[in-house]
């Protein structure tokens, strides 16, 4: 076995870094789970938070209902989700014709059915049969059960990944997911089979060299495991996109909004039941579950990466 075929096989749970396979250090721990720093790539993850029923525990339905880290109402998020996704299609518009697309965590399909809007056709990939179901039984989406690390039937030859001659989609758009993946290199080896040459990866993520996770340390919001388990910084994810021929060609800071809901259910896991935390947890709930609030993107950053041609 090679060097690198041997990296690729070792699980995320180890103390090398999973991105440069770098000696790491322990931070601190934070849900019981350690949170890990490579000083080579700065990358971020935790060491220890992936289970062998991983996917089907962590993203149960109650993920997307049950608040904490993941969703008090997802669905509920639909209008906002959608025009989230609109605007990603536009914005890589002068980099990329529409054409098909891969919607990686694609939920109830709601950013792919933005992307729709914006002239994209394709395929979502969502581990939560209840969130797939409702893309494809409300809104006549395409999205099928399975995740990057394991995506069932989906080929580099699937009628929705391209015209045959050039096999494999056109944009595989990965919004809010990679900092979920238990298995990193396989699903990032399963990205490029499935993207063609010249083709694109989006990725939105969070960024752990900003100056709020600096500041804010443990407490960060992304500090999440064992849903979250990589804390990216934009070093460290365009070093992992290279390692797999692609090359970033555009970048920035998303126009994101969040609902008062999801704000309260993130930041009332993070604070904790503690009495010094009482007096805003108290505020938290004068702010309406439905109000639609910008997320000020400071910590937050999406990159758009371009296979080499073969």
């Amino acid at each position: 076995m090679t060097a690198t075929a041997a990296r690729r096989d070792r699980p995320v749970q180890t103390g090398p870094c999973p991105v440069c396979d770098g000696t790491t250090r322990a931070l601190f721990t934070v849900h019981g789970h350690t949170i890990r720093h490579c000083p080579h790539c700065d990358h971020r993850f935790a060491a220890d938070a992936v289970r062998p029923d991983h996917v089907g525990a962590v993203y149960g339905d109650d993920y997307f209902t049950g608040g904490g880290a993941g969703y008090p109402d997802y669905l509920a998020g639909a209008a906002m989700l959608r025009a989230h996704g609109r605007r990603y299609g536009q914005l890589v518009r002068p980099y990329l014709t529409p054409g098909r697309v891969l919607d990686v965590g694609a939920a109830a399909g709601f950013v792919l059915q933005g992307l729709a809007d914006a002239g994209w056709q394709g395929v979502g990939l969502e581990p939560n049969a209840a969130m797939a179901a409702h893309a494809r039984g409300v809104l006549g989406l395409d999205v099928r059960v399975g995740t990057l690390e394991a995506p069932g039937d989906l080929r580099a030859d699937d009628p929705g990944a391209g015209d045959g001659a050039h096999p494999g989609f056109d944009l595989v758009a990965m919004i809010q997911v990679v900092a979920h993946f238990h298995d990193l290199r396989t699903a990032f080896e399963n990205a490029r089979r499935l993207t063609r040459p010249g083709g694109c990866w989006l990725i939105e993520t969070w960024d752990s060299s900003s100056l709020s996770a600096r500041l804010l340390g443990r407490r960060w919001h992304e500090y999440s495991p064992p849903s979250v388990l990589h804390m990216f910084s934009r070093g460290s994810l365009t070093r992992l996109a290279a390692a797999f021929d692609m090359e970033p060609v555009a970048g920035g800071r998303p126009a994101k909004r969040i609902s008062g809901a999801h704000v309260k259910s993130l930041l009332g896991y993070k604070l904790g039941a503690g009495a010094a935390a009482a007096p805003l947890r108290a505020a938290l709930r004068l702010l309406p579950d439905r109000v639609e609030l910008p997320y000020p993107s400071e910590d937050l950053f999406w990159t758009l990466f371009r296979r080499r041609a073969a």
